[in-house]
C-alpha cells in the first residue's frame, strides 16, 4: 500500500503584474493630466469671479468649496502616482518569485498520474488532494484511461487541507502497471455527508508568462496548461 505523506499547503500571494516599461510613461501622463486639470480649473474659477453678478457675488464659502474640490482631485492623483510606483516594485518581486520556480515540479489542480515502467522498476509522479473540510472517510481510486480501477485505497479520516501522496505503480494483484497516464479519483465524507475534495497532480514549470493586459504572472506547465502562483499547492 502506498504511503500517504501530509504536507501543509503552500500559499503564495499573487499581485497583478504590469509591464514596467509602461510605468514611467503612465506616471508622466498622470502628472500632466493633473497639472492640466488644475490650470483649467483655476482659469474657469477666475473667469467666474470676473464675470459674476456684482449684486450677487459668490460667497467665500462657495469659493473655498470649489478650491477644496480641486485640491481633493490633486491629492487623489498624487496618491495614484505613488501607488503605481509601489505596485511596479512589487510586480518585479512577483516576477522574480515566479521565475525561481522554473525547473521545479509543483502540485496543481488535476488528477493525472504519470507512470513509467521499465525493467528496473516503476516510476510514478506524486499527486495529492485538497479537502475543503475535515473528513472521517476518504477513499482513493486509481483508474486507467478506460476508467477501470487498477488500485484503491481507504485513507480513513483526514484533516482539512492538502495531502500529498505517492503510488508504487502496482495494481491490486501486486503487478506493475504499464506505462501511461492514470487518474486519481478521490471521494470524501463526514458523518455521511459529502465533503468537497479536489485532486492534485504533478507538473513541471517550464517558464513564466506575463499576460500583459490582465497583469497576472502565469506558470507555463507544458501539457498541464498554465497556472497562477495561487494555484500552486506544493513545490518540489
Amino acid at each position: 500500500m502506498s504511503s500517504v505523506i501530509g504536507a501543509s499547503s503552500t500559499s503564495i500571494s499573487t499581485i497583478p503584474v504590469n509591464k514596467s516599461s509602461s510605468s514611467s510613461s503612465s506616471d508622466s501622463s498622470t502628472t500632466s493630466a493633473s497639472t492640466d486639470l488644475q490650470q483649467q480649473f483655476m482659469t474657469l474659477l477666475m473667469a467666474q469671479l470676473q464675470n459674476q453678478d456684482p449684486t450677487d457675488p459668490a460667497s467665500n464659502t462657495e469659493t473655498t468649496a470649489q478650491l477644496a474640490q480641486i485640491n481633493t482631485v490633486s491629492g487623489i492623483e498624487s496618491l495614484n502616482t505613488t501607488l503605481k510606483g509601489i505596485t511596479s516594485q512589487i510586480d518585479s518581486t512577483q516576477q522574480l518569485q515566479a521565475s525561481s520556480l522554473i525547473g521545479h515540479g509543483v502540485l496543481v489542480n488535476g488528477d493525472r498520474i504519470m507512470v513509467s515502467s521499465t525493467d528496473d522498476g516503476v516510476a510514478t509522479t506524486p499527486f495529492g488532494f485538497n479537502l475543503a473540510a475535515a473528513a472521517d472517510k476518504v477513499t482513493l481510486k486509481i483508474t486507467n484511461n478506460s476508467g477501470e480501477v487498477v488500485k484503491s485505497f481507504d485513507l480513513g479520516a483526514q484533516n482539512a487541507g492538502m495531502q500529498s501522496m505517492t503510488w508504487d505503480g502496482l495494481d491490486e494483484s501486486g503487478n506493475a502497471v504499464t506505462s501511461g497516464n492514470y487518474h486519481a479519483v478521490v471521494s470524501a465524507s463526514s458523518q455521511g455527508s459529502a465533503v468537497n475534495v479536489s485532486a492534485l497532480n504533478y507538473a513541471m514549470v517550464n517558464g513564466v508568462l506575463n499576460t500583459g493586459t490582465s497583469g497576472t504572472v502565469q506558470l507555463d506547465l507544458g501539457t498541464s496548461g498554465n497556472a497562477t502562483m495561487n494555484d500552486v499547492y506544493q513545490i518540489y
